[in-house]
């Protein structure tokens, strides 16, 4: 399944990051609508959740998230939906680890 959040807030760190397998980070914005993909084998065999897809938030709660590869690469953003598919273009197409 997949989650769409809306970023709401993420550190200047990212827009900084030049590395060649971390230039997707340039692309993050606060008010963006972002895709994150649950899969294995972050999901839980048990729950067949992924943790920290915000299940049980309600669209007010303030979720945290950080990138894989650059920690200072983080920020907040607000569940949308869950979907069965992701819809976000490639650059705002993510996934939970």
């Amino acid at each position: 399944y997949c989650v769409e959040f809306r970023t709401e807030s993420l550190s200047h760190h990212c827009a900084l990051e030049n590395r060649p397998y971390a230039r997707w980070m340039q692309y993050l914005r606060e008010g963006h609508t972002v895709c994150v993909a649950c899969q294995p084998p972050a999901m839980s065999s048990d729950t067949h959740r992924c943790a920290g897809d915000g299940h049980n938030a309600d669209g007010d709660k303030i979720l945290h998230w950080e990138a894989i590869g650059n920690s200072q690469c983080q920020g907040t953003w607000k569940r949308i939906r869950q979907l069965e598919h992701c819809s976000c273009p490639l650059v705002h197409s993510f996934i939970f680890t």
